[in-house]
């Protein structure tokens, strides 16, 4: 049977599920290393966000004279609409499907890039084109990248494949970065925006294809994984464990609320650096720096998912929250302590720092599946994800507010460990929600 598993199609849509009690002796074919493989394809396009930075230093050498409040406008707008699109593309794929929604993502990021180019150096142009169109359009892309690919695989391999799947949005920037680089020097800005808007839109609608998620009278059995066992016991028990939340359900368990800052602050305060990230030294070690905190935060995201698949989530998430916040206080002291401030030591707190924050983009994802189950995934994590956006855009701005208060960014960092020490003892509290419901309501 495990070998038939890997052979034959799975049943169509319009059968019916399997008895209860019968033995399933429909063998499938396995699609969950290519949709797995495909949505890591789609964030390593949808990854552009993160080469803003590269953008703006094009408009800086073409003298486009904006000032730095113009320049991370259309990247504010861009994260916020991410962020707030989640929501709905969840839903989306949830109810329609990723294959449909991810297509949507690639041609709004391309048509918003695309738009972006041919109003040349207008902010307006930028900001509907890159702020709104493309930041809508990656919010649908990666909606639907996860959630198909953990549905093919059984709960001890959730954390894993979620890192693998997500780790191309955080890697994206170390090809994006000297591709977009070298393009501006061979082509100009604007004609660098429009090619990689044509790249990114074939990329994510061509990938998008091979997302798929398991027949859905297979993705809700008992140790589902291993196809050919018993659904369930021939005696059901007159109630039994909720597995599958609505968003709505969701909302009203306090483990949401306890998950969603938890997410603020592992996030928010990865983030912080990552907006900052090239102040951390000389200019040299700064680009170093950068580097070094892209390949961390996309390594980070497998390592974490593999370890939380082996150690439990909540052991890993408050390894690493705990681990940031060391990193951050290090990070602090970077300027005052010479050693710490070399490009050889930067390079590798820049990287650890890069890995703690990416595990929040494999680690949360799991947990919310865990807790609330896959039948509405989408969308439930949607809501959780929100977390990402506030608490990035919140401990971004409160730098910018203390850098010019102080003169130094210190502060913030101290301020971000505390948060994110607090976050690792509220950890502590967290369990399962334990609602019970009839059988017949599945």
């Amino acid at each position: 049977m495990a070998n038939e598993v890997e052979t034959l199609e799975a049943p169509s849509e319009q059968d019916a599920p399997a008895e209860q009690g019968e033995l399933i002796v429909e063998p499938i074919k396995n699609h969950g290393w290519s949709v797995t493989f495909a949505g890591m394809g789609i964030n390593l396009a949808l990854g552009v966000l993160y080469s803003w930075s590269i953008i703006t230093g094009g408009m800086d050498k073409e003298g486009w004279g904006w000032t730095q409040s113009q320049k991370a406008l259309p990247y504010s707008i861009a994260c916020m609409v991410f962020c707030l699109i989640m929501v709905p593309a969840g839903r989306m794929q949830d109810k329609l499907s990723p294959k449909l929604v991810a297509t949507i993502g690639g041609i709004l990021v391309g048509v918003g890039m695309i738009l972006a180019s041919l109003m040349g150096d207008s902010q307006f142009g930028f900001i509907i084109g890159f702020g709104v169109l493309a930041g809508a359009g990656i919010g649908f892309g990666y909606a639907s990248a996860t959630p198909p690919a953990v549905k093919w695989f059984p709960p001890a391999k959730t954390g894993m494949i979620a890192g693998i799947v997500v780790s191309g949005f955080g890697l994206a920037s170390v090809y994006v970065a000297p591709l977009a680089t070298w393009l501006i020097g061979m082509v100009g800005l604007t004609s660098t925006v429009m090619i990689l808007g044509i790249g990114f839109f074939v990329i994510v609608a061509g990938l998008a294809q091979l997302l798929r998620p398991p027949h859905k009278a297979l993705q809700f059995i008992k140790g589902y994984g291993r196809v050919g066992k018993l659904k369930e016991e021939l005696i059901v028990p007159a109630e039994k464990k909720k597995e599958n939340f609505t968003p709505g359900e969701m909302l009203k368990t306090w483990q949401f609320w306890l998950l969603w800052f938890m997410y603020a602050c592992g996030a928010g305060a990865g983030l912080m650096i990552i907006s900052i990230a090239k102040t951390l030294g000389k200019a040299e070690a700064g680009v170093i720096a950068v580097v070094a905190l892209a390949i961390g935060n996309g390594a980070g995201r497998i390592i974490a998912g593999i370890l939380s698949d082996k150690l439990g989530r909540k052991a890993t998430i408050i390894m690493f929250l705990v681990f940031q916040a060391i990193m951050v206080l290090a990070l602090s002291q970077a300027q005052s302590i010479e050693i710490l401030g070399s490009a050889t030591a930067l390079a590798i707190m820049a990287a650890l720092v890069g890995a703690n924050y990416g595990s929040n983009l494999a680690l949360f994802p799991s947990v919310t599946k865990d807790f609330y189950g896959l039948k509405n995934f989408g969308m439930n994590y949607g809501l959780v994800f929100t977390a990402w956006g506030i608490g990035g855009f919140v401990l971004a701005q409160l730098a910018g507010y203390v850098k010019d208060a102080t003169g130094v960014f210190t502060y913030s960092y101290y301020t971000a460990a505390g948060l994110l020490i607090v976050a690792a003892i509220v950890t502590l509290l967290l369990k399962a929600p334990h609602h019970m419901e009839e059988p017949a309501s599945e």
